[in-house]
């Protein structure tokens, strides 16, 4: 097996933005979730309530970034004093704040009252102890420092959407960070760590699919295939503890390094049993 796609979404929500070779940290790939739009209160906004984010190009530059929407641009660079406590589901995070110009614009793009935040080096985040065995570092990502994908649980995916008179969809509507090339459908579901370029990756949770699948991820339009009435035929999660569609599995680095486009990924630990899903009633 071998690496096929890497991905880095700057800002969450976000345009992924393909990469030939990224620097992995404890914390996840460099330049990945560091910026997030918010409510003025902090709270965390994605594409589930703001579709036009998926319109955003992000791009890193010194002390900030650069964003741009439609033909439209913002250059962004932030006060290490300026700060906002903020929030993604159930974590608290004291991040730097973009001054009041620079939110004005972003309000005005979108149409509401929004500010935009980053994960600067004085930010912290630890998140999902009771999978990964102790808490992880991550950015603004919903819950863990990677997302591991394959091209053969797509193709699995897209001929059961086929079947159904649908459109089939691109794995970018999975926003993952690493796509492994991997014949075998849904063979991850057994994968308990991966090796790549010497870096161990534990594959701690399934991926709970949302909303955001149905979105094109170019203008954030609900079009084309829909993957949640597909991956209901056969991933529904028969655990409680991750409730819903699976696609995609959430991944710790367990060291740091450099992964490549056609990198080699081994398995190096299995699971003695696979994650249970649910069988649909015909």
């Amino acid at each position: 097996m071998k690496v096929t796609g890497l991905n880095i979404h700057p800002l969450k929500s976000g345009r992924a933005i393909p990469q030939a070779a990224v620097t992995v940290n404890i914390d996840g790939l460099v330049g990945d979730r560091r910026f997030m739009v918010v409510e003025p209160d902090g709270h965390f906004v994605t594409q589930r309530e703001l579709q036009a984010l998926a319109q955003v190009e992000a791009e890193h530059i010194d002390g900030g970034v650069r964003l741009k929407m439609n033909g439209n641009e913002l250059s962004v660079r932030f006060d290490p004093g300026r700060r906002l406590d903020v929030s993604v589901w159930s974590s608290d995070v004291d991040a730097a704040v973009a001054d009041d110009a620079a939110n004005d614009v972003l309000s005005r793009w979108f149409g509401r009252a929004v500010k935009l935040v980053h994960m600067d080096e004085q930010a912290e985040r630890f998140v999902g102890a009771e999978w990964a065995g102790a808490a992880a570092p991550v950015g603004f990502a919903d819950g863990f420092p990677i997302l591991i994908t394959t091209t053969g649980s797509l193709a699995d995916l897209n001929r059961t959407l086929i079947a159904k008179g649908q459109q089939p969809v691109g794995m970018e509507r999975f926003r993952t960070n690493i796509l492994i090339d991997c014949d075998e459908p849904w063979e991850e579901d057994w994968w308990e760590s991966l090796e790549i370029a010497g870096i161990t990756f534990d594959l701690v949770k399934p991926c709970a699919r949302c909303i955001m699948t149905t979105q094109d991820q170019t203008t954030g339009e609900r079009t084309g295939g829909n993957p949640i009435q597909g991956l209901s035929e056969k991933r529904m999660s028969a655990d409680r503890r991750v409730a819903g569609v699976l696609f995609g599995w959430n991944a710790v680095p367990r060291g740091e390094g450099t992964v490549k486009l056609g990198d080699d990924a081994k398995v190096v630990r299995r699971r003695g049993e696979c994650w249970p899903m649910k069988v649909r009633e015909r």
